[in-house]
């Protein structure tokens, strides 16, 4: 029996280790045994604990209960939790995915350990080392046994880096295998659109019509914490919502809530307050973030989940960040890169709802969690 350690802190991980749960149990019982441990990275219950209810997620066997701090503070915590689990039990891998702090505290605490590191989306860049994120991804690549880039373009960032050609070795002499797997979030999204359908009635219950709003997701530090920019993507919502008659709900994250009143222009900050188009309600459940992207007009966001997770479901984004990773989708035409600059917002926002968009199959044949633990086992 092949023992795996998977490490999950952050919300979008949740997610994403439900198709490798899912198809351990369903195609893999025999083989694989998986342990979860939660780092406590996201604590807030609509963050994590409903995605393990909802999605039918094994509950974790270990708990750090880490919470929010500092980056140096939060990660040393981490890795000193997930080393002590590791030296308690035996596991024959690791399990890491995206690019938090969660990961790259995995990442760091296994590779002092020699145990395996399997990278589930390896190969994202966005070129960007003051996002917190890319040094994360970058170092748990290196690090890394496994790497599992979920599109061609993951693989090329890979190539050109030289991963292709490394001389490293890891314990007991194996080499480091790149493989692209596909995109677990899409084997998520063909397996729970269908349950958010029967089990979710978000849409009537905020009466919304399909395709009347926007839906709007806001939480990265460097807008929510600058107050130019913070103001810049509200006073476009704002605008758009007013001009074009449409309503923007805005399921609001933890910490921009918290920022709102502190980072916002008090003029923005009270036309937000009185608006009845851009509607701010609770942290949506994974079911209920699939039907608002479902059923939108369009979507706008800053996170690289729904960046993909609107084109899955053949919706147009703009992209409130100044690069992504998910390259693709602006290739493609599916998505306008329009960072936090108001006028690029509204621009990309006109110019999304006055064409056509295609959306072709460029993450996988919704079976990359079953290669992933293929691709494990014969390792």
């Amino acid at each position: 029996m092949i023992r795996i350690l998977t490490v999950i802190g952050a919300r979008p991980q949740i997610i994403k280790a439900a198709a490798i749960s899912r198809a351990v149990r369903n195609v893999f019982p025999d083989v694989i045994q998986e342990k979860i441990l939660h780092t406590g990275q996201h604590y807030d219950q609509n963050m994590s604990q409903v995605f393990f209810d909802e999605l039918g997620i094994p509950q974790p066997d270990y708990n750090l209960g880490v919470g929010s701090g500092k980056h140096g503070e939060q990660t040393a915590k981490m890795i000193a939790g997930i080393e002590e689990v590791l030296l308690e039990d035996r596991f024959d891998g690791i399990l890491l995915y995206g690019d938090t702090n969660s990961t790259l505290a995995g990442a760091v605490a296994a590779s002092k350990l020699h145990v395996p590191i399997f990278h589930v989306e390896a190969g994202l860049r966005s070129h960007n080392m003051a996002m917190p994120e890319e040094v994360n991804r970058i170092v748990c690549d290196q690090l890394s046994s496994i790497l599992f880039p979920p599109t061609e373009t993951g693989m090329n960032n890979l190539r050109e880096e030289g991963f292709f050609k490394s001389e490293a070795r890891f314990k007991n002499g194996k080499k480091r295998l790149v493989v692209n797997s596909g995109d677990v979030m899409y084997d998520n999204s063909l397996y729970y659109c269908g349950l958010a359908k029967e089990r979710c009635d978000i849409i009537n219950q905020l009466e919304l019509m399909p395709e009347g709003y926007v839906l709007a997701t806001i939480h990265r530090d460097n807008n929510t914490d600058d107050k130019e920019r913070l103001t810049n993507i509200f006073r476009a919502l704002l605008d758009i919502s007013e001009q074009d008659g449409i309503d923007v709900i805005l399921p609001l994250h933890p910490r921009t809530k918290k920022l709102l009143p502190l980072n916002l222009y008090s003029t923005v900050y009270n036309r937000l307050l009185s608006s009845t188009r851009v509607r701010m309600i609770p942290p949506a459940s994974f079911f209920e973030i699939i039907e608002l992207e479902r059923n939108a007009r369009l979507v706008m966001t800053d996170s690289g989940g729904v960046q993909k997770e609107s084109f899955f479901f053949e919706r147009p984004c703009v992209i409130l960040r100044p690069e992504t990773e998910w390259v693709e989708i602006v290739q493609h035409g599916a998505g306008i890169i329009a960072d936090a600059d108001y006028n690029r917002i509204v621009e990309a926002y006109q110019q999304l709802t006055n064409k056509t968009v295609r959306f072709p199959k460029i993450f996988g044949n919704g079976r990359a969690a079953e290669q992933i633990l293929e691709t494990i086992r014969n390792y």
